[in-house]
């Protein structure tokens, strides 16, 4: 039976992994074995799971937001 899609939803390495866009899910255990990222997680035994609203808060708090380059004014 598959999980509903709520915000607490708990997902496997796998499924945080696409949804990070992550190339190999095995990169979520080295980010939380050398501790890279405040990236939440939830364990039980062996089972690492990652909640959903968790993951989109990591990646709302990546986004950069350039400001527009500033206009030098040349004095005459």
């Amino acid at each position: 039976m598959k999980q509903p899609e709520t915000s607490n939803a708990l997902l496997s390495e796998a499924e945080a992994a696409v949804i990070l866009g992550l190339k190999n899910a095995k990169t979520l255990a080295v980010w939380r074995c050398t501790d890279k990222y405040e990236l939440p997680y939830v364990k039980y035994g062996r089972t690492v799971r990652y909640r959903r609203k968790d993951l989109e808060a990591f990646i709302e708090a990546k986004v950069v937001y350039k400001a527009p380059p500033k206009r030098s004014r040349m004095k005459p």
